[in-house]
């Protein structure tokens, strides 16, 4: 096994205040373990150090909230709603009257929206001009391995090495041999057999055949995800379906996406980020003080810094998705009086819960998503209420405003069922029980974050499951992890040695591990066979090793063998062959 980290910060004199002042105990988890992190802090407000902007920043509640655009598709033949996006480098005004160069999709910050309906399939066709390598994944999409965007499967630049090569079809080669002598990401040589590069173009199709729910879609580039998101490349991807359309949730200019994201801003206006390298070519890696994280002192809120909206006295539904890097939300609606309104949960990472959950705070970690119904109709017309975060310290306390305009007519609601599809998983029906470590490490003298001790490496199979199997999983973190399982949804059965919170409710893809937590989750593993990955979604520790791969095969011959009539199994296609009926015995792998 070859390590990753080779070009990472040099390891750190263990003491306390340095572990501390890199945010969450990097320092002492690796040097003393799980106790001295869990007794350090028994919740901190992130894992991750604060970087400040150095230029004036503008008042709170003063820049319109924008709405990212939903993008239209080229072509809608077929059955197939296909559609073009560009990554190339632009110029926004974040702050009032700054000039911010950005990497974009499509030359906007956030990514404009896509909207599918479920079960018809979207295709979209990817053209990099960035001066980088790119990938695309689908947060939460049911994706075949082809197009789930992993970190080695590059979209090559004009100029690149051997990009000519590669313009017309992609070939399947090791990253070494396809980028030169420095590697995909940044001259560890790490090599990876089954790596898929395209020049310049790659199309990605997505099946859509999943629960309707908000997707978000980013740069997944191996080494190199933390500082390209924090650059720009991110947007939002909204799944639909007639079953939701007719709950009768508030719709239209009443449905609002909300993408938070913080950032910190150089003197001259530029985003600042700690990179080792500048470019995003050769050196993976953040300066020391940030090896837990990155967190900026700017939130923005569809890319505008602490926004307002205006609304009717009525009920909205928020889109909420955490975007950062890092940083860790506790999300309160507070009035001018004083008074709070109550987050109405009616949908998770993975859609619909089965009923609603009502929250007065809501805690996001990054990568998770949730759609709550906000109900302003009490509010007087010309009050304000404040979207405040509760663990955030100074201005990163603030998020957005809503002001009451006006009052209005709502014919929308919140039915006390709202879906009767959720996966009804028992321990019962797990196969297997997995035990999974994240904990930071040692990676070549230096410090990483680790999956079971072992940073990642594309070129090893971590985790081996057959297509059809229900497992358990129960997770473990020294500081705050929020894990992500590519493919699957998942239910959460316990958090630490109680039950799961109520935040926890429905079905996830991202769970928010805190420290020294444990947490255990159910999920079957359909929809499709190939390599796919699970992961720590604070975006500097998957950049530094905390990332693993997972292998859904067919069953053995044998197994397929027995009786599928009786057991109620598909024959082997493409996707979906389930083995529902199959109770054998449990065990732990």
């Amino acid at each position: 096994m070859r390590e990753r980290g080779e070009n990472q910060a040099s390891a750190l004199d263990v003491t306390r205040r340095q572990a501390l002042g890199i945010g969450g105990a990097l320092g002492l988890m690796a040097a003393t373990g799980l106790t001295t992190a869990a007794v350090q802090a028994r919740r901190p407000a992130s894992t991750g150090a604060l970087l400040r902007s150095a230029l004036p920043l503008p008042p709170s509640f003063q820049v319109p909230l924008p709405v990212p655009e939903v993008l239209r598709p080229i072509s809608t033949t077929g059955g197939v709603d296909r559609y073009a996006i560009t990554q190339r480098e632009a110029t926004a005004e974040i702050l009032p009257g700054v000039a911010t160069p950005v990497w974009t999709y499509d030359g906007t910050f956030p990514g404009p929206t896509i909207e599918s309906r479920r079960g018809r399939p979207v295709m979209v066709t990817h053209h990099n001009e960035l001066p980088v390598p790119s990938v695309v994944h689908l947060h939460g999409g049911r994706t075949p391995a082809e197009s789930d965007g992993y970190p080695t499967d590059l979209v090559l630049p004009v100029g690149w090495p051997d990009a000519g090569a590669h313009t017309d079809h992609p070939r399947r080669q090791g990253v070494q041999d396809a980028q030169g002598e420095q590697g995909a990401h940044g001259g560890h040589g790490m090599h990876d057999p089954r790596a898929v590069v395209t020049g310049v173009t790659r199309d990605y199709t997505f099946p859509m055949d999943q629960r309707a729910t908000l997707l978000w879609y980013h740069d997944h580039r191996m080494d190199f995800t933390a500082p390209a998101i924090w650059r720009g490349l991110a947007g939002l991807h909204i799944v639909r379906d007639d079953v939701e359309d007719a709950l009768g949730l508030p719709s239209g200019p009443r449905e609002l996406p909300l993408m938070i994201t913080d950032r910190a801003f150089s003197a001259g206006g530029r985003l600042d980020y700690p990179s080792l390298d500048p470019t995003l070519r050769d050196r993976p890696g953040v300066h020391e003080p940030f090896l837990a994280g990155v967190v900026g002192d700017v939130v923005l809120v569809n890319g505008a810094p602490w926004p307002v909206h205006e609304v009717d006295a009525v009920r909205y539904r928020l889109r909420i998705l955490n975007a950062s890097n890092a940083r860790h939300y506790e999300l309160e609606l507070v009035g001018d009086a004083g008074r709070r309104l109550d987050l109405v949960q009616v949908g998770a990472d993975q859609g619909l819960l089965a009923a609603p959950v009502v929250h007065r705070r809501l805690p996001v970690a990054p990568a998770e998503r949730y759609d709550v119904v906000v109900d302003f109709s009490a509010v007087p017309v010309g009050n304000r209420v404040r979207l405040v975060n509760r663990v955030g310290t100074g201005r990163a306390a603030e998020v957005m405003a809503f002001r009451v305009v006006r009052r209005a007519a709502d014919d929308s609601r919140v039915p006390g069922t709202l879906a009767t599809d959720l996966p009804t998983w028992r321990r019962a029906d797990a196969v297997r029980v997995r035990d999974l470590a994240f904990r930071a490490g040692r990676m070549n003298g230096g410090h990483g974050w680790l999956i079971d001790g072992l940073p990642f490496d594309p070129a090893r199979t971590d985790v081996t499951t057959r297509l059809g199997d229900v497992e358990v999983w129960r997770l473990i973190a020294d500081v705050h992890h929020p894990v992500h399982l590519h493919l699957v949804g998942f239910r959460l059965l316990s958090r630490g040695n109680g039950r799961p919170l109520a935040h926890d409710a429905g079905l996830k893809d991202t769970v928010s591990l805190r420290p020294g937590e444990g947490v255990e989750i159910i999920t079957r593993f359909d929809g499709y066979r190939g390599r796919f990955l699970f992961h720590c979604h604070n975006a500097e520790h998957e950049d530094m090793g905390m990332m693993a791969n997972l292998e859904i095969v067919w069953p053995c011959p044998s197994v397929w063998r027995l009786s599928p009539v009786r057991r109620g199994w598909r024959r082997p296609g493409v996707r979906g062959a389930a083995r529902p009926g199959d109770r054998r015995r449990r065990a732990v792998a």
